[in-house]
């Protein structure tokens, strides 16, 4: 049975063993402050697959350090952390391809710096995958020889996906993909979910709490996963394929579009502000070269996302494949897309087995393509033509 957990640590769902060790390092980092006792160390690595909660773990375990309760949840320390804004507690992240090596040097400052009004100074890397070989130069000594009041929690997918240098130096926290039950509860518990949906969303989210909330509460965000699982087993030409793909491509640059425009817009004007730039009237020396590390860098974003939208797509299609071809084995697993049986069933019965594992290999190789840099419509036009029966 999964425990009940309380204070900052109540969203990390499904992650007991993690919780429990991390509660370890806070009384030990409590009981001699500014030593390094044998629960707490000055580097932490939290790796998981996406949506189990590498992030909002890091978060949690920086607040129960500077909460005086270990993490109550309600003091000013728990409250100011997980809304974002305690002055010792900073968050590192990218809506970009890459975090560059002039964020990495700023970070590296802020983390020799003594706490402010708290007992760390914490410094919470988010994608540190994401990190740039200069980057992660950066960042190594400061982790290496941190001063006595810092604490380093880097976030990755895999352990493997950050440097060798740092990972050895960080104390690796690993997180499990949550059960359906325990997303299931939380939906409805936390949400107001019916059970019904709620276990229907757990299931199609995979694990990822995130899209297991958009789906439970946002019915476009139903009707565009309806509309993926569709697609194989409704193309039938090579115009049909060509179509499909276009139709995710526009999809995923209009999502990118429509969140990118606003935050730019608001970027370019604080920038504007921040340099005293009038609509009119000569520039300040510097400004065109910060317009400019803005503006590819808003690029970036733009481009990330579009591409994050679009491997979502694929996490979909590999999940309905998946369940086709656990129908074709009588493999007896309990479906990810319990909503949409009878295409499953209709697809298990008229394609054969290799067909389907070719589609799965197709899938796969347009996710590799896409990290890689391919050009996204080329990648998926590709793809969709291993669905033809």
């Amino acid at each position: 049975m999964t425990a009940v957990l309380s204070g900052v640590w109540a969203d990390l769902v499904g992650q007991d063993t993690v919780v429990a060790s991390l509660r370890d390092a806070v009384d030990a980092a409590s009981s001699a402050a500014g030593t390094r006792e044998r629960g707490m160390t000055h580097a932490w690595l939290f790796t998981g697959p996406p949506g189990s909660g590498r992030s909002n773990a890091a978060v949690a375990f920086a607040a129960a350090l500077q909460c005086e309760r270990g993490g109550c949840g309600t003091c000013q320390s728990c409250t100011t952390a997980r809304a974002g804004s305690h002055p010792d507690i900073t968050v590192l992240n990218t809506d970009g391809l890459s975090i560059g090596v002039a964020e990495a040097r700023e970070i590296v400052r802020t983390a020799a710096l003594r706490p402010a009004v708290g007992r760390w100074q914490v410094i919470v890397v988010e994608d540190a995958d994401r990190l740039t070989d200069q980057a992660a130069n950066a960042l190594l000594k400061a982790v290496e020889e941190p001063s006595p009041y810092t604490v380093w929690m880097l976030c990755a997918p895999a352990v493997e996906d950050v440097i060798t240098t740092i990972r050895s130096r960080c104390r690796p926290v690993l997180l499990r993909t949550p059960s359906v039950e325990a997303i299931t509860r939380l939906l409805v518990e936390r949400d107001g979910i019916d059970e019904a949906d709620a276990r229907a969303a757990a299931a199609a989210s995979q694990g990822h709490i995130g899209r297991a909330r958009g789906l439970a509460r946002d019915p476009e965000a139903r009707r565009r996963r309806a509309d993926i699982l569709g697609l194989p087993h409704s193309l039938r030409t090579l115009g049909d394929c060509l179509r499909a793909a276009k139709r995710i491509d526009d999809e995923a640059t209009a999502r990118a579009n429509a969140y990118c425009d606003v935050a730019d817009e608001r970027e370019k004007a604080d920038l504007k502000a921040s340099w005293g730039v009038e609509d009119r009237g000569k520039r300040p020396a510097g400004y065109a070269g910060a317009l400019s590390s803005l503006t590819k860098e808003q690029e970036r974003r733009r481009k990330r996302m579009a591409r994050d939208s679009i491997d979502g797509v694929l996490l979909d299609l590999l999940s309905f494949l998946r369940d086709v071809m656990a129908v074709q084995l009588g493999a007896g697993q309990h479906p990810i897309n319990a909503d949409v049986a009878d295409d499953v069933a209709a697809m298990a019965r008229d394609r054969s087995p290799e067909s389907i594992v070719e589609a799965i290999d197709a899938v796969v190789h347009c996710r590799e393509a896409l990290e890689a840099n391919a050009a996204p419509l080329l990648a998926v036009e590709h793809m969709m033509t291993r669905f033809l029966p």
